[in-house]
């Protein structure tokens, strides 16, 4: 076996395409998710983020193409698939009038998970989720962040090993989407691959090792977050400070081959490189051996949502 084959995926979608009349949903969407991943499916409303997540749950036929689930094809063996993933679509219906063991209970027994062994595993998921100390409690009395957990822990009930999570973060306060992201951090730690949808775009940047971008249907990027933002950034852009002479520095700048724009912006010189490939380096050098005084160098890091806006146009179905 080659030692530099790439890991076989987890989830893989080939030219999956789905339509509703003569309006595309899915457009040949070709996506690779890795064992491992915790995913970040990027897309505004309507293009096609929900689409491809219920395909991947059995939910939906593909008008064509294929979407395969850890070997299984979610059309052909979707009873195999159901078994390996759990799906936590947007908005999910809760019986507020039971109590939260009732509640996974019930769906341990439909997973049909041994009456013997229900009690154990629903106090596990409960202990994972942070909600071991609500086993007690009516649904309807928990708060929005506490149902959206108790959501994930239902999912969890089966123990799968593939998380399909449709905006899980969706309409929590600050101090509830932290808390859910730490969740989800801790379940990669534990193997599960992970996909998750959502807009907040600043909270997917730090939790997610991989990204996709959907626009009408169609992919933008798929790989690495900082592949994303090498690929749609066209050059870098660094923040100087000098002693003294900031005109004298910005001529300095201006020499370079290097450097292709040149800007004073409150006190500090911006410089903008000429590509990504570029090391910032070379604008301190330049200063020093200018006969500049360095005070500090920073580069500007551009955020997933910045690139998020580049590469989109809001453009829905």
């Amino acid at each position: 076996m080659n030692a530099s084959a790439p890991p076989l995926p987890a989830v893989q979608t080939i030219a999956l395409t789905r339509t509703y009349g003569p309006m595309v949903a899915l457009n040949a969407l070709d996506l690779s998710v890795y064992k491992g991943d915790l995913f970040g499916f990027i897309g505004s409303n309507g293009a096609g983020k929900t689409t491809t997540l219920r395909i991947l749950a059995t939910f939906l036929t593909p008008t064509a193409g294929q979407a395969i689930v850890l070997g299984h094809d979610v059309v052909r063996e979707a009873d195999a698939v159901r078994h390996v993933i759990g799906y936590m679509p947007d908005f999910f219906g809760v019986y507020k009038d039971m109590e939260v063991t009732e509640y996974l209970d019930f769906f341990g027994a439909c997973y049909k998970i041994p009456t013997a062994q229900r009690e154990k595993t629903v106090n596990d998921v409960l202990e994972l989720v942070g909600l071991s100390e609500k086993k007690g409690a009516l649904i309807g009395a928990l708060s929005r962040g506490m149902q959206q957990r108790l959501g994930l822990a239902r999912v969890l009930i089966h123990d799968p090993q593939v998380l399909l999570l449709d905006e899980p973060a969706s309409g929590l306060d600050p101090r509830a989407r932290i808390e859910m992201m730490a969740i989800l951090q801790e379940l990669q730690k534990m193997g599960k691959t992970i996909i998750i949808s959502s807009h907040i775009l600043s909270e997917l940047q730090t939790l997610c090792n991989r990204v996709a971008i959907i626009e009408r249907g169609k992919l933008i990027y798929s790989g690495p977050v900082q592949g994303v933002r090498d690929q749609m950034a066209t050059g870098r852009v660094v923040w100087v400070r000098v002693k003294s002479d900031q005109q004298g520095g910005m001529e300095i700048l201006k020499a370079r081959s290097e450097v292709t724009e040149v800007a004073a912006r409150d006190g500090q010189i911006r410089v903008t490189l000429t590509d990504h490939e570029t090391d910032h380096s070379i604008v301190a050098e330049a200063l020093v051996h200018g006969g500049a005084r360095v005070l500090e160098v920073r580069e500007d890091e551009l955020g997933l949502e910045e690139v998020f806006l580049r590469v989109t146009r809001g453009e829905t179905q």
